[in-house]
Formats: structure tokens, C-alpha cells, sequence
């Protein structure tokens, strides 16, 4: 219960942003729209140069130690949001903030797993998986509430105190201790060689693709969604998009985990794939505020499904020992996404308009599907039986040596 707690903290307090933090550089500091999508890109510096270093810290010291620079980062870039408004620095302190989830997903991904029966590890993946959807529930429309009635400043405040509490949380937890490894310790260059060659293996390689696609789509979403919805003046707090999102993740991932322990991760995933192309879809034809609540439920059935079942995936591909390096690399895809979601896209929205970019996003969505339906396994035969559910992974190891 304490981990769940700190989860649902740290995404209260980083959702609490998404709604108001592109208006904020709009309005505040002057961006234009693709200064926005720069600035929000940023984020994904701290993901991508942080990752490897956090993964092989999971691995070699405490994934404890880890989730707590994430709460920490978290905590403290609201902070800096509140001193500068000049595009530079916000781009600094963006990149900062993205160590938060470098952080907390790799250390939290690796707690949940290695406290999780093999035979039950999609249900539990599932369940405390929840942390997600309930906080970006939440967090969204609180932030976007309290950003008209008092301003940004008791927002980026009150986003710093979810962090802190986060923090306060993930201090109390007692971890598993971690195997260490035999004989003589490798070099760091020699490690830093290794991480980056695991991608070279296909059991890791086609899952970071398709979370790169994704986090492509997704960065387009949380970048691009307000200010969409403000440009087509539609009468919608576009805290209520990320709301109608995350209640959809809440209920899909009630169900699908434990589905997922029976039939296999990788039918949920085509599903996921499925649901994200249609949101997309969805909001290309978007002109009402049902059509975006719509969009953005569908959107949050695909990554209620997508995220836990990607995480129960990997977690079936990994040993115990290298389990942070693997999470590091798989969703350090969709981080590499969300980092040319923002810049890419944004200059997109600038030449084409907001819908086109949809439209690409939907494009994207599309090839990700293609690639698992025909990557996911050694030959085509085995990647379609396993990404319908009709074949077992194969790159699945026995459950002892994950466990």
C-alpha cells in the first residue's frame, strides 16, 4: 500500500501539469506553438540521457534508491517552473523534470515485478498499475481547476507538495534484496557497452520500437491537446480530456492483467495498438467537446492495456539481475518518442495545422500495429499466433529464472 501510494503521488503531481503547463508557456513566458513543443520535448532529455544510468543503478544498487530521484525530481522542478519564464531555462528545468520518470518508472516497474508471483505477474502488474490512471484522473482537472481560480503559482505549489508526500511514501518501503553478480565487477564503459547491446536482441529491440511509435503518438497528445482544443475554441477544460482517459485506463486494467496471465501479453497488445490508432482518429474529425471526451476515453483504453502489458512482457524476457536495464531500454523507446513528439510534430501543427498532425499520429499508431503483427516473435507465423493470441512468446524465460 505504501508503494501504491507514493505511484498515485507522483502521477498526481506530474498530471497535475499537463493541461496547464503548454498554456502556461504560451501565455507566460511568449512561446509560439512550436517553442511549446520544444519546450515540452525537453522533458525527454532527461528520459533518454538518464536511463541507462538509472537502470544499471535498479540492477546493481536499490531499485529504492531509484524511485526516490524520481520523487525527488518531481518534487522539485514545479519549483523552478514558478522562478523563470524565459524559453532557455524552461527548457532546462522541462529536462530535469523527465529524470522524474526516468526514475520512478524504472524503479517502480522493477518493485512491482520482483514482489510479483510469475503465475500472477500480469495481475499484479495490472493492479498496481493503477497508480497511473487514478492519478492522471485526478491530477489533470484539479490542476486545471486550480490554474483558473487562483493562477499558476498555487498550481506549481501545490504540484511540488503531491511530490513531497511522494517522497515521504517511497522512504517507508523495504525492498527485496538484489543478486549480485559473480566474480569481478565490470568496468563502467564495459557496462555502458552492454546496456546498449541488449537492444540488439529482438526480444527487446520490437517492444522499444513500438513504445517509440507510441510515445510519438502520446507525446503529440499531452503536447498538443490544450492548446487544439483552445485553438478550435471548443467549450472544454482540456483537464477533462486527460480525466476521460484515465478513467478509461482505470477500468481496462481491472480486467486485462489477470486475462493477460491466462492468454498471453500479446493479444492485449495488438488491442492497445488497435484503440490507439482509432483515438487518433478520432481526434483528426474532432469538433465538439463529446467528440474529444470520446477520443480521449478511447485513447485511455489503449494505454490502460499497452503500458502493464509491455511492463508484464518484459518482465517475462528478463532475468531478476537485469530487469532494470531491460525496463530502462523498452520504455526509454517511448521516451525517445515523447523527446520528437514535441519539436517534430510541433513544426507539423506550425505548417499543416493541428488536425494533419493528428492525422500522422493516427499514421504512426497504424505502423507500430504492423510491426508487432509482424516483428513480435522469430519468423511471421509465430508473430501473428503470438500477437492474436493463438501461440505462446518464445522469448519468454522459465518462470524460475525471472523470479
Amino acid at each position: 500500500m505504501i508503494l501504491f501510494a507514493a505511484g498515485f503521488l507522483f502521477w498526481s503531481s506530474l498530471a497535475s501539469l499537463l493541461p496547464t503547463l503548454p498554456l502556461y508557456i504560451q501565455e507566460e513566458a511568449g512561446g509560439t506553438e512550436q517553442e511549446v513543443g520544444i519546450v515540452m520535448g525537453a522533458f525527454a532529455i532527461g528520459l533518454l540521457c538518464f536511463r541507462a544510468t538509472l537502470g544499471r543503478l535498479a540492477d546493481q544498487r536499490s531499485r529504492k534508491i531509484v524511485l526516490l530521484i524520481g520523487l525527488s525530481a518531481v518534487a522539485i522542478a514545479p519549483l523552478g517552473y514558478i522562478l523563470v519564464q524565459s524559453i532557455p531555462l524552461l527548457m532546462v528545468i522541462r529536462a530535469f523534470h523527465g529524470i522524474s520518470i526516468a526514475a520512478f518508472t524504472t524503479g517502480y516497474s522493477a518493485l512491482v515485478v520482483d514482489l510479483s508471483p510469475p503465475q500472477n505477474r500480469g495481475e499484479l502488474i495490472g493492479y498496481m498499475s493503477l497508480v497511473n490512471p487514478i492519478g492522471l484522473a485526478t491530477g489533470p482537472a484539479l490542476g486545471g481547476f486550480l490554474q483558473v481560480w487562483a493562477g499558476y503559482t498555487p498550481l506549481f505549489l501545490m504540484s511540488f507538495g503531491l511530490g513531497a508526500l511522494g517522497w515521504l511514501c517511497a522512504w517507508q518501503i523495504r525492498e527485496r534484496p538484489q543478486p549480485q553478480p559473480q566474480g569481478k565487477a565490470a568496468s563502467s564503459s564495459s557496462s555502458r557497452t552492454q546496456f546498449w547491446q541488449m537492444l540488439a536482441s529482438p526480444r527487446i529491440r520490437i517492444p522499444a520500437l513500438v513504445m517509440a511509435l507510441i510515445g510519438l503518438v502520446f507525446g503529440t497528445l499531452s503536447t498538443f491537446v490544450p492548446l487544439y482544443i483552445n485553438q478550435e475554441q471548443i467549450p472544454l477544460n482540456a483537464g477533462l480530456f486527460y480525466t476521460a482517459a484515465a478513467i478509461a485506463s482505470f477500468s481496462v486494467r481491472l480486467v486485462t492483467g489477470r486475462a493477460s496471465d491466462r492468454i498471453g501479453r500479446g493479444l492485449f497488445i495488438t488491442i492497445s495498438l488497435v484503440f490507439y490508432g482509432v483515438s487518433m482518429i478520432m481526434l483528426w474529425t474532432a469538433d465538439s467537446a463529446t467528440a474529444f471526451l470520446l477520443a480521449g476515453f478511447v485513447e485511455g483504453l489503449g494505454s490502460g492495456i499497452l503500458i502493464p502489458m509491455m511492463a508484464a512482457l518484459m518482465a517475462d524476457r528478463s532475468q531478476m539481475q537485469e530487469r532494470g536495464r531491460v525496463f530502462s531500454l523498452c520504455i526509454g523507446g517511448f521516451d525517445l518518442g515523447i523527446a520528437i513528439a514535441g519539436p517534430v510534430l510541433g513544426s507539423i501543427a506550425v505548417s499543416l495545422g493541428f488536425r494533419s498532425m493528428f492525422a500522422i499520429a493516427a499514421g504512426l499508431a497504424l505502423l507500430a500495429l504492423v510491426i508487432f503483427l509482424t516483428q513480435a516473435s522469430k519468423d511471421l507465423p509465430h508473430s501473428l499466433r503470438f500477437a492474436l493470441g493463438r501461440g505462446k512468446d518464445i522469448y519468454a524465460l522459465d518462470p524460475a529464472a525471472t523470479s
